[in-house]
């Protein structure tokens, strides 16, 4: 049966007008700018540089753009928030987000502070462990904190503000114990006094320490977590061992305010997939990273209320810049 001339063309423009309504569902879904900086106030080689540029990697591809990493440095990231904090909110720029963005904002008086920007996601947490020296007479956090209670610990932690100082600070107040915590000026200089004997025990990450712990200079006391680490599933949690103290040190991304849905959205469909990518697993799980996604929805308030934890702490214990 031979269909009529209007027929025809009623059937040809019904299927320009599917294939027009395809291609708009594409170019809808397409991230809206092909080039993305990724900005870090750290230097190459530093943890949230390495991250960046691992993560860039495998999540270029899935999100069909091109990262290039940025080194902002100055001003513990002072002068990367203000980078961000004037940029347009189009999907092109974005920062690396750890605790330091939140101290920085709190100990200092920058222009501007995590709050003039967006939090999008979060990727991985960091685990903070306390460690002893190997040859040292302490086998268990039990034997740390017997001896501290005889007044005489010395625990160490890296700068006034450092997470790792709100970690042992919190230990003490929950175990009842008079140690003394020691800051220094990072966590090479910590680890020195560990090893000499100066400092009882010290806080640090576990990449910062795998060298030392695979040379067997350091003992591995308990990770400050909510749960044992798969990398380590002998190593108990401080929470296990009695204290109820757990910290967060969490690595996201964070946008310009006024970031449009659909780049949000683009952002938690691409993290959930490079997180599931064996290729990216394999990276991360040889950096001890932790993956712990969070949505945006989930990742404003967690900021918030770290934010506000912080600065409580510090007004508790009288840290200033």
């Amino acid at each position: 049966m031979k269909s009529s001339p209007g027929k025809m063309l009623a059937l040809v423009f019904t299927g320009l007008v599917a294939g027009f309504a395809c291609t708009m569902a594409v170019a809808t879904d397409a991230y809206p700018v092909k080039v993305v900086k990724l900005v870090t106030h750290s230097n190459p080689g530093s943890g949230s540089d390495v991250f960046l540029r691992r993560l860039s990697t495998r999540l270029g591809a899935i999100m069909g753009v091109k990262f290039i990493v940025v080194n902002e440095k100055g001003g513990s990231g002072s002068r990367a928030m203000a980078l961000l904090a004037e940029s347009k909110p189009d999907g092109s720029i974005f920062y690396a987000t750890t605790p330091t963005f939140i101290f920085t904002s709190q100990l200092s008086s920058p222009k501007y502070t995590y709050k003039d920007l967006e939090p999008v996601v979060n990727v991985f947490s960091d685990q903070e462990i306390l460690y002893t020296r190997a040859d040292g007479p302490y086998k268990t956090l039990k034997d740390v904190m017997d001896h501290a209670r005889e007044g005489r610990g010395r625990w160490g932690a890296a700068n006034p503000g450092s997470l790792e100082r709100q970690a042992l600070e919190r230990l003490k107040e929950v175990s009842k114990v008079q140690a003394g915590v020691v800051t220094h000026s990072g966590g090479g200089e910590l680890l020195i006094n560990v090893l000499n004997g100066t400092l009882d025990v010290g806080v640090g990450e576990y990449q910062e320490l795998l060298s030392q712990v695979q040379s067997g200079q350091i003992r591995l006391l308990a990770v400050f977590a909510d749960k044992r680490m798969q990398e380590l599933p002998n190593l108990p949690t401080v929470k296990e061992s009695g204290y109820d103290v757990t910290v967060h040190k969490f690595r996201g991304i964070a946008g310009p305010k006024g970031l449009p849905p659909n780049v949000i959205a683009a952002w938690e469909k691409g993290v959930q997939a490079v997180l599931k990518d064996p290729a990216y697993m394999k990276i991360y799980k040889e950096d001890a990273l932790t993956p712990d996604y969070m949505s945006h929805a989930d990742y404003v308030p967690f900021i918030a209320k770290f934010a506000a934890d912080s600065a409580t702490f510090f007004k508790t214990h009288g840290v200033t810049q």
